[in-house]
């Protein structure tokens, strides 16, 4: 699973997603097990750090820790997250309409996975397509409770 990328858009102005994309205690709010923990503090940016619980696609509990390489509001957003075995970077990319096109910011969210040791690459063999379509699921659901966020509780992710 080297790379997953999903894209939908979302019927909001870029600097709304962008407002809660990086609101970290409001992302309990919509898909968390729990609340975030701050591992740093000062405004949001490069560097900023924190820790969320999420819930996997199997029912069981995950903490996730996140770190901001990249912060260009409102238009990227790229977050490195330590694994076992792997290190993961997340890129969501916030574009609005092209000519010709209808409102609202076409989103996409990529992960990248970046084997961390040789036993990574050997996993990433074995278990890549079973965890390309967990992670594509689970980026899936990221979108479209973003959208809901954005959108109000009729929001639903629309295809790109």
């Amino acid at each position: 699973m080297p790379m997953v990328t999903v894209t939908g858009r979302i019927e909001a102005h870029a600097v709304d997603v962008w407002r809660l994309l990086t609101d970290l205690p409001g992302r309990a709010r919509r898909h968390l097990a729990g609340p975030v923990e701050l591992l740093t503090s000062g405004p949001f940016g490069p560097g900023t750090a924190w820790r969320e619980p999420r819930l996997r696609p199997d029912g069981g509990l995950l903490v996730e820790e996140f770190h901001v390489v990249e912060a260009a509001p409102p238009r990227r957003l790229v977050l490195s997250s330590p694994g076992v075995g792997a290190d993961y970077r997340i890129t969501w990319t916030l574009r609005g309409p092209r000519r010709r096109q209808r409102g609202g910011t076409l989103t996409t969210v990529t992960l990248e996975a970046l084997p961390a040791d040789p036993s990574g690459r050997v996993a990433a063999l074995l278990l890549g397509a079973l965890a390309a379509r967990a992670v594509e699921h689970t980026l899936r659901r990221d979108l479209a409770e973003l959208a809901v966020a954005a959108e109000g509780p009729t929001g639903a992710i629309r295809a790109a």
